[in-house]
């Protein structure tokens, strides 16, 4: 009814939360109307989720497959990040995305797959043309995000000065990893002594921000146990408190995705537990607050009983 009457189905904003839909008929209205998916970063939404029929769908309506107007980057790129399928890398290449493209860093995507632990992937890319030479700091992430210990230590017992070689992007990937869950590679990384609270993922978080909000007390806690604090700081000016407090209000889905085997995936809904992530907090040095109100009722309860026994 809105379309027929005149609502403009580019207003930057509908087709980007259309791809949340569980079914897809209000995507497939605006795209018939003449949505533009361009521009719109609705093709990076859909590779935020494991939906390969529905990545073709936009596919099937995107002139640049690249998206050379978005401020998120390469779609491919994105995928990448997001840990997605062979299958959907596939799929945009096939609709024109260069396998050839680059991080805003300069990292290309041959090179960024290899470093989050997507070997299949990789292998497509350098099939698809874009191969190249690794740097042994570049081999370094690779065995780490592979969590290749033995060729880890190896590497780094050869090259001590490692971690004032790694750049930016690159230390990046201990947050960013985190962010997609590669926890095994998130482990290992810590472990060989990188730096801890080095930022980076979408909100620029530490990885024990996002431990926290990814309502994983096993992971905060081990973080804390080897050197993370509460007081880190993310890009949005607040520390793990405040990351405690809005996630265990808001309690944001988070999706572990891990490869089975033979490039099959799955994909479900992590079992958050902010009261846990709350109690290593606290065990670890982080001052009880003196009010309860910023925190959901749970994790409140949790800190008025401690603040009894205190």
């Amino acid at each position: 009814m809105l379309l027929d009457a005149g609502a403009n189905p580019n207003d930057g904003e509908s087709l980007y939360h259309a791809v949340e839909g569980v079914e897809r008929e209000c995507l497939l209205l605006l795209l018939d109307a003449g949505a533009r998916v361009e521009g719109s970063n609705a093709l990076h939404h859909q590779l935020d989720m494991e939906n390969l029929e529905r990545l073709r769908l936009m596919l099937a309506h995107t002139k640049d497959a690249n998206d050379t107007g978005s401020a998120l980057g390469s779609p491919l790129i994105w995928a990448i990040r997001r840990r997605r399928s062979l299958s959907h890398v596939e799929a945009l290449v096939k609709a024109g995305a260069d396998p050839r493209t680059k991080t805003k860093d300069g990292i290309s995507a041959y090179v960024f797959a290899l470093q989050s632990g997507l070997r299949d992937v990789a292998e497509f890319l350098r099939k698809s043309g874009a191969s190249e030479t690794l740097s042994v700091e570049d081999r370094y992430i690779v065995v780490c995000a592979i969590a290749d210990k033995p060729e880890a230590e190896r590497l780094l017992a050869e090259n001590p000065d490692m971690f004032t070689r790694l750049s930016e992007a690159q230390l990046r990937q201990l947050p960013n990893l985190t962010e997609s869950r590669n926890l095994p590679a998130v482990r290992l990384m810590v472990e060989l002594g990188w730096p801890i609270a080095v930022t980076g993922g979408d909100w620029q978080a530490s990885a024990l921000n996002l431990a926290v909000y990814q309502g994983d007390p096993e992971l905060t806690r081990f973080l804390l146990e080897h050197g993370a604090s509460w007081t880190e700081r993310h890009g949005f000016g607040d520390n793990v408190n405040g990351v405690l407090g809005w996630a265990s209000r808001n309690e944001p889905p988070t999706y572990a995705y891990s490869e089975i085997s033979g490039g099959q995936y799955r994909l479900a809904i992590l079992q958050r537990d902010w009261v846990g992530c709350a109690r290593a907090l606290v065990e670890h040095g982080m001052p009880l607050p003196e009010s309860g109100q910023d925190y959901s009722e749970a994790v409140a309860a949790f800190f008025t009983e401690q603040r009894s026994k205190s």
